[in-house]
């Protein structure tokens, strides 16, 4: 559990330097955050889904997932309780700035990937001697707490000290891993993980679509999305 300790801590650190240097930064600085995050989850978002593509066994499943995803957060209306939510937080004299839909990109960002998955794996399964770095262990979990790091604060500097409360919620679901592999021996199928890693990464370009101001395609409604290929796999399985 050292690693994902660790990738909290840089979470929390790096939230709360971004959130400290926040109120020094002008609005001309922060349209250029925006962009610069904009662009990083297109990035990372592609980095995600496509090389695994090439490894899935089902090329479609990730359509079908969003597909059905996509109409059970419609129909939960998940989007606009997130909207709501950020007009009683404006209407309490905080900046919205639509900080929600902020938090759940930095959510899918140190969630999703191979890093935030895998890590706890290897870190329950080969764990390192203390501080270690080896090619399993924490090695995983380190190298993910250092991107959260600079990613964290970056966030924090556009959406304020809400993004710390993503540092939990990566802890929740690092020990799941963990959990489930200290059990079980193991995490999940790798063609799982495959198609978790496609859907996951297109939620992130989807959220830099929204942060560039492109197209907002209502990203909170495709999370059931990450939830049909565990349950395909399970009935699979």
């Amino acid at each position: 559990m050292l690693g994902t300790i660790v990738n909290t801590c840089t979470i929390l650190a790096g939230g709360t330097f971004g959130a400290l240097v926040r109120k020094g930064i002008g609005d001309r600085y922060k349209d250029t955050l925006f962009n610069a995050l904009g662009l990083a989850c297109l990035v990372l978002g592609m980095n995600a889904s496509l090389p695994n593509m090439a490894k899935s066994e089902y090329p479609v499943l990730f359509i079908i997932s969003l597909a059905i995803g996509g109409v059970i957060g419609t129909k939960l209306d998940l989007a606009g309780r997130i909207d709501r939510l950020n007009t009683r937080l404006n209407a309490k004299g905080k900046k919205g700035d639509n900080v929600l839909q902020g938090l759940v990109t930095g959510c899918l960002l140190y969630c999703i990937g191979t890093f935030s998955i895998v890590g706890p794996v290897l870190s329950c399964l080969s764990p390192s001697q203390g501080w270690a770095f080896n090619e399993s262990g924490n090695t995983f979990l380190y190298t993910n707490a250092t991107l959260d790091l600079v990613t964290s604060a970056v966030l924090a500097a556009s959406y304020g000290w809400i993004m710390l409360l993503a540092a939990p919620i990566l802890f929740l679901w690092q020990s799941m891993f963990y959990a489930i592999a200290y059990f079980f021996g193991e995490a999940m199928p790798e063609p799982m993980r495959c198609e978790l890693s496609i859907v996951g990464g297109v939620l992130i370009i989807s959220s830099g679509l929204s942060i560039l101001g492109i197209k907002d395609c209502k990203t909170v409604n495709l999370l059931p999305s990450l939830l049909v290929p565990v349950i395909f796999y399970l009935i699979k399985g």
